[in-house]
């Protein structure tokens, strides 16, 4: 079966916005991820009581991030969407980040935007449009998922809209130099 990752572009309205499909909604405990044998998404695990996604959770089709999955992004919105739909979000920046699992550190960065509709207009534009607070919490939730599953996520730095699109354009090469 054709995975969504090789038939959605990566780039949406001439590379000002990018696509993203959702595998984890706002508000949800369950960690989906797309199986490309199965060419359906599976539960990949339940978070700790108490712990859900602060907001929906997807990818960008067509990028291979440094940690050899699709680059993550967290997109900022008041409402949910559901498992597979694919958003068009103009990205507002990066949490810069690493990664450490069984004693090796990579980085996997995440990029957070805002969605775009025809009617919906972005309401945010940078990271720094942001509260500080918003962010520290971010970054505390990606720290105890990572904590929950016997990792250790460190934030290194916050950076804006130029520094994300660079990010998936960097990825997007490497996903093309793999296929």
């Amino acid at each position: 079966m054709r995975s969504p990752y090789q038939s959605i572009p990566t780039w949406s309205h001439a590379r000002e916005r990018v696509h993203v499909v959702v595998d984890t909604q706002k508000g949800s405990r369950n960690k989906f991820r797309f199986d490309e044998e199965l060419g359906a998404f599976t539960l990949a695990h339940v978070l700790p009581l108490g712990t859900h996604f602060p907001y929906d959770f997807g990818s960008v089709p067509r990028t291979l991030a440094e940690d050899g999955d699709p680059i993550d992004v967290m997109i900022l919105s008041d409402e949910p969407t559901f498992v597979g739909c694919v958003i068009d979000v103009l990205l507002i920046g990066v949490i810069e980040a690493e990664q450490t699992s069984d004693g090796e550190t990579k980085r996997n960065d995440r990029l957070l935007g805002v969605p775009v509709t025809k009617v919906n207009a972005a309401t945010l534009a940078e990271i720094s449009d942001v509260p500080s607070t918003a962010l520290d919490q971010i970054e505390l939730f990606f720290s105890a998922y990572n904590l929950a599953h016997g990792r250790q996520f460190k934030p290194l730095h916050r950076r804006g809209s130029q520094a994300a699109r660079q990010l998936v354009l960097n990825a997007a090469k490497r996903y093309e130099e793999k296929t």
